[in-house]
């Protein structure tokens, strides 16, 4: 894969990734910013303002002239907010990338935030957090996120609480926006079949007037812990969701290949451990997965499964029993690689489409500033020994770090305490 990123002189980003040949082109605008970027009385306002960029421009007034125009050709198109940036990106036929890119930029740079629009669409964005409250596979990792961090932005749902989204008004959104959306926190990433020299000079002239102001930053994360953390939020389920967690580190850290090969160890496809153990030996649930997310400046790695409401303790135990294994084991040659070449194979096919080269060239710019290629994420993947996965198992598989979140029928966490451990 190859790309290239022009930084223009009023600071925005601009990354291009050619796919010679590829039917389609992808246009992304991303920006540094999300709900860790908020306070408490605006909670959810960046999911909120995302929302609100489709409602209108000065250009295209109605919700319905954006919608209409990326309809008639075709494009698959939508928004993203996370914690730490928020994303706007349409993808057509390559013979529209002119096209997606005028419609992406217009709804960055001019939103018109109607009033009426805004109040209406409040009630789209209450029934979207009472949608994610009835699904207790996403419902629990709220919950996990409150349980690792409090009530800090780290910790608040993105897209805030209800009582909070009926007091946001235009007059906040228009502030919010002057202090994030601004060029130097912002990147366009293009990525597909187009010609770059016009896509660039397209570009240059939509952001020419844009903010260049500097965006405000965020607080950092506070992290405290010295024992075993449950949280339980109750609800008449079939099945019990759980995710059981460890903190790890920032994405900047010098170790992320390494707990990228413990990760696919324990839960990378159907042979992994995890898997193996808790659906092939014990069939104890449908899903069961491990990941590690990074951010700027904390991270953490998480075991999720919906478990047998009958059997919730055996699938606990179940779970640390592998984290202890794999502190205590050293990993095998043959399972080493496996887990590696999964990892190489899987990075492969997930960077087919022009939309997944323009996501995997946006996350890393927002949140490291910089992109690797594949070729020299795979070459740190290969260094990694049997001894560095053991090292830092022991450093994160520790009790002080250990955490656990249930959705399910239980309104406290005693019946777990006893047994939650993994020295």
């Amino acid at each position: 894969m190859t790309f290239k990123t022009t930084t223009l002189p009023n600071g925005l980003r601009i990354i291009t990734v050619p796919m010679q040949d590829n039917p389609s082109v992808t246009a992304l605008v991303m920006v540094r910013t999300g709900s860790k970027y908020e306070t408490k009385d605006i909670n959810g306002l960046s999911h909120f303002l995302e929302h609100m960029c489709f409602k209108g421009t000065e250009k295209r007034p109605k919700a319905s002239d954006i919608s209409r125009e990326l309809d008639s050709i075709g494009a698959n198109y939508n928004a993203f907010t996370s914690q730490e940036f928020t994303g706007y990106y349409a993808k057509a036929a390559a013979k529209n990338a002119s096209k997606i890119v005028d419609i992406i930029s217009d709804m960055y740079l001019h939103p018109i935030f109607n009033a009426e629009e805004l109040e209406k669409e409040k009630g789209v964005i209450i029934e979207e957090i009472r949608m994610y409250n009835d699904l207790p596979q996403r419902k629990v990792g709220d919950v996990f996120m409150n349980l690792l961090y409090g009530d800090q932005p780290a910790g608040w749902d993105i897209a805030g609480p209800e009582e909070t989204i009926r007091t946001l008004n235009r007059e906040k959104m228009i502030a919010y926006r002057s202090v994030h959306y601004t060029t130097p926190a912002t990147t366009v990433i293009v990525s597909g079949s187009f010609d770059e020299k016009e896509m660039l000079s397209q570009i240059t002239k939509a952001f020419e007037k844009a903010s260049t102001k500097t965006s405000a930053g965020k607080l950092p994360v506070k992290e405290s812990q010295t024992a075993p953390a449950i949280a339980t939020s109750f609800k008449e389920t079939d099945q019990t969701h759980l995710i059981i967690g460890f903190r790890s580190f920032p994405i900047t850290d010098k170790r992320m290949p390494i707990i990228q090969v413990l990760v696919s160890i324990l839960g990378g496809g159907m042979s992994s451990r995890l898997f193996s153990k808790m659906r092939d030996q014990l069939g104890i649930c449908y899903y069961i997965k491990t990941d590690n997310d990074s951010f700027t400046d904390h991270g953490f790695l998480s075991i999720s499964a919906g478990v047998d409401n009958t059997r919730v303790e055996e699938g606990i135990k179940g779970i640390l029993e592998e984290c202890r294994r794999i502190k205590n084991e050293p990993v095998g040659a043959e399972e080493l690689q496996k887990s590696k070449d999964y990892i190489s194979g899987t990075t492969l096919l997930g960077l087919e489409t022009s939309d997944a080269r323009a996501e995997f060239c946006g996350y890393q710019d927002a949140l490291k500033g910089s992109v690797q290629t594949p070729d020299e994420l795979m070459a740190k993947i290969r260094e990694v020994t049997a001894d560095d996965i053991t090292k830092l198992a022991k450093e994160i598989f520790v009790d002080e770090g250990l955490n656990m979140a249930i959705v399910g029928r239980y309104k406290d966490s005693e019946t777990f305490k006893k047994y939650f451990t993994v020295l």
